[in-house]
């Protein structure tokens, strides 16, 4: 199946502002694209790009006084296929990790895993290491929070999210990441395209989503606490250890969101 990705945001600035964006489509499915990620900014103003510490494409440029709108249209070819799922996949002990696992069992800004500790062992010691302990997680999270774009907030952590008990998809994400870390499951933050394909639509506007992967068997697999099925059309821009380090965009001075509309369909 082809899938149409896309977004205008608009950004408004009182000066020139120097700003980091993270909206490529990620290396890992650069292959898939059909023709050019055509990004284009109004007025126009030079892009040029990097890629992380984690391989992300990031892009630099300077917003202008009054503004710019940040536009992309793309098509992705995709399996079509929902999200991987196997039961029999393993956790495997620390001392046999890849080197480039560790630092996703570490704490980190919106995950911190010193707060959760006791709260995740009293929870799911008892849950069969592997498959079957993530789903747990997932099932946990999910049940425990209630999702809401008016819950929103930046500063909203894995441990405030667990007491407030309400949230958005990155606070989904961010709770349960938390919880598999302190269970010495090695997990990282997504963010990406996710439209309402093999579902009913929702209401809400399209959106970019967040989800996580685990280190099982040798291998990473996709969950996600939100909406907790598997899913299918998920386009991955850019993975870290939290929000932090894969924000959409990182303005160096003041700036303010004007626009913001994402568009991702199945090609019918």
């Amino acid at each position: 199946m082809q899938i149409r990705i896309g977004y205008d945001i608009g950004y408004g600035a009182d000066a020139a502002t120097p700003m980091v964006i993270m909206l490529n489509v990620h290396p890992s499915r650069q292959g898939d694209l059909v023709g050019v990620e055509e990004i284009s900014t109004a007025p126009y103003t030079p892009i040029t790009c990097y890629r992380d510490g984690f391989g992300n494409i990031c892009g630099r440029l300077v917003v202008p006084a009054g503004g710019l709108v940040i536009s992309c249209r793309a098509t992705v070819r995709d399996s079509g296929l929902p999200d991987v799922v196997v039961p029999t996949a393993t956790q495997l002990p620390i001392e046999q990790l890849p080197d480039d696992c560790l630092v996703y069992l570490m704490g980190s800004r919106y995950c911190e895993t010193d707060k959760l500790t006791d709260l995740a062992w009293s929870l799911f010691k008892d849950t069969p290491p592997g498959w079957a302990r993530v789903q747990a997680i997932c099932d946990y999270v999910h049940n425990h929070l209630t999702f809401g774009y008016e819950f929103a907030a930046p500063t909203k952590s894995a441990h405030s999210v667990h007491d407030e008990r309400r949230g958005v998809c990155r606070d989904f994400a961010h709770l349960a990441v938390t919880l598999c870390r302190c269970m010495n499951i090695p997990t990282r933050y997504c963010t990406g395209y996710l439209g309402d394909i093999g579902v009913p639509p929702e209401e809400a506007p399209m959106d970019f989503s967040a989800w996580f992967e685990v280190y099982l068997s040798g291998s990473w697999y996709t969950f996600d606490a939100r909406h907790n099925v598997p899913r299918i059309g998920r386009i991955l821009v850019g993975r870290g250890r939290d929000a932090a380090d894969v924000p959409l965009s990182n303005s160096f001075g003041r700036t303010t969101l004007t626009k913001f509309q994402v568009y991702t369909d199945e090609v019918v």
